[in-house]
């Protein structure tokens, strides 16, 4: 099939770009150094991927994607780096045979890890972001209750999500360090081997984690790019011109068919002016006709994959594969 047979709005995934995200991000942190988080892209075909780059570990969002991603063969090592207040279906999951851990940040959650058949936690630490996260000086605390409760604690974890754009790399390394203080200092009091953190926006900067959480890295978007992270944009969405006026075009994806949580698209050669439901309204800097072909490149990678039920690897203007974005739900 060619890109040009496709309907549109299509995910589109340039397979040279990928390939080179990867192998870059496995340079950078070789093996068990990254455990990819499969949020971002929600497809076991680039998982495997990623497990074939050597990286056996995943994190995970959601409990459906743990559950498809052991059926998909790859539940060797999986965290699922949120907190659940159910873990039945991880419990079952543990049962066939899947090695699954589960992050606590209170009494709640490891009483209901330990109910579910759960048997590996990590504790949870806020490190800056208001999100999940027990407060530093209670890690030890909770850690000596998941024990007394049948768990094993494999150490600690903490997300400095809060850092992840920032621009300025001498900032953003002062402040990883800052937050890093604080979850190697609950490390201290927990013990275990890991220290879980990170992701694509302080990749580098975070030399403390044992494992580093990136996902995005993989397929990219336009908010990391213009923060100067080393990796291409490989996955856009490919439109179809639906009407063009003297002052502006118009072209087939919008709002149900992106992210736009961290602002507009982008497309090169444009100036996007604004996004409807399925459309995006641009400014072109040189004349389009209706019925072009043009790539949009979305601002954030992973809530623009959930919108989509495959995406296309592309090789030129070869379609080369189609992978099911297979881990979508909860």
């Amino acid at each position: 099939m060619r890109i040009d047979e496709l309907t549109t709005p299509a995910l589109i995934v340039e397979q040279a770009v990928l390939d080179a995200n990867l192998d870059a991000m496995s340079a950078a942190l070789p093996g068990p150094r990254l455990r990819p988080h499969v949020k971002a892209h929600k497809c076991t075909a680039l998982a495997h991927r990623q497990r074939g780059n050597g990286h056996a570990g995943f994190t995970c969002a959601t409990i459906r994607e743990c559950e498809v991603m052991f059926a998909a063969g790859l539940g060797e090592d999986l965290l699922l780096a949120n907190e659940v207040l159910d873990a039945r279906r991880l419990g079952a999951l543990v049962r066939d045979g899947a090695r699954v851990t589960v992050a606590v940040d209170s009494s709640e959650t490891i009483a209901a890890a330990a109910a579910g058949g759960v048997r590996e936690v990590l504790i949870d630490v806020n490190v800056g972001l208001p999100r999940c996260g027990c407060p530093p000086e209670r890690a030890g605390e909770l850690a000596g209750e998941a024990r007394r409760s049948g768990l094993e604690v494999r150490g600690v974890m903490g997300y400095e999500g809060h850092l992840m754009l920032v621009a300025d790399p001498a900032d953003r390394a002062r402040m990883t360090g800052e937050a890093m203080a604080l979850l190697v200092a609950a490390a201290a009091e927990v013990g275990g081997e890991l220290i879980s953190a990170g992701g694509t926006g302080t990749y580098a900067d975070n030399t403390w984690a044992t494992e580093i959480q990136a996902g995005s890295y993989a397929l990219m978007d336009t908010a990391y790019g213009a923060v100067g992270q080393p990796f291409g944009q490989a996955l856009s969405v490919l439109g179809t011109i639906v009407s063009v006026a003297p002052t502006h075009a118009v072209v087939d994806v919008g709002l149900k068919s992106l992210g736009m949580d961290h602002g507009l698209p982008a497309i090169p050669g444009a100036q996007v002016w604004f996004c409807s439901d399925e459309h995006t309204s641009f400014a072109p800097e040189e004349p389009v006709r209706v019925g072009d072909r043009v790539r949009v490149l979305p601002a954030h990678v992973d809530p623009t994959v959930v919108l989509h039920e495959q995406m296309h690897v592309v090789d030129g203007d070869r379609v080369v594969e189609t992978w099911g974005v297979d881990m979508r739900g909860w």
